[in-house]
């Protein structure tokens, strides 16, 4: 997630309109649920489990940016873009996953700075704290669903999903850039920018 007027420290890729970027995470979302659907009843528990870690990963990487957006439009603030690049985050992984997750292509969202401004401070926290909340949560159910469905290896994949939000929240919490202090700062202040 990104805001007028803050540094970003986020390497972008390309930049995608509102209605391309709903459209390809929505997609990407119903093709996550497709294929958690096809782990259950695969032909191999390799082709299952394979199904079921590509629905994971379309789930992680196509609900951040789209929470974001959805929380943000239910409270009034409007934005521009869609961008594509690594993660908003980077201080919040360590070393050697750092720079993987710098490379990999995590949906943002531009706020637009004027809706940003008039937006009451719960609201901005509440926009901010979208995106990484259902990037711990949305994967978790994927995978509670396989491992209640029996996919093959489901119970434990449930489990490292589980393990995975927990440090997805907490680096987050705990990260000087992440969104969850962003939306502390929000909370703490009548400027956005701040």
């Amino acid at each position: 997630m990104e805001s007028s007027g803050l540094p970003s420290l986020r390497k972008t890729f390309t930049r995608l309109s509102i209605i391309t970027g709903n459209t390809i995470q929505i997609a990407g979302l119903l093709a996550g649920c497709f294929a958690l659907n096809a782990a259950r009843s695969a032909s191999s528990a390799r082709i299952a489990i394979a199904e079921m870690i590509a629905g994971w990963l379309l789930l992680y990487f196509c609900c951040h940016g789209i929470a974001h957006y959805i929380v943000g439009r239910l409270v009034g603030i409007r934005f521009q873009f869609y961008t594509i690049g690594g993660t908003g985050n980077p201080v919040g992984w360590p070393p050697g996953l750092r720079w993987i997750f710098m490379h990999l292509p995590f949906f943002g969202v531009q706020t637009e700075k004027s809706s940003m401004q008039s937006a009451s401070p719960a609201a901005r926290a509440m926009m901010w704290s979208a995106g990484v909340t259902s990037s711990a949560v949305v994967p978790a159910l994927g995978a509670f669903w396989a491992w209640r469905a029996n996919v093959p290896m489901g119970k434990l994949f449930f489990f490292f999903s589980i393990f995975w939000g927990i440090g997805t929240l907490s680096s987050n919490w705990r990260s000087s850039t992440g969104d969850y202090t962003k939306a502390r700062r929000a909370l703490g202040s009548t400027n956005p920018s701040h």
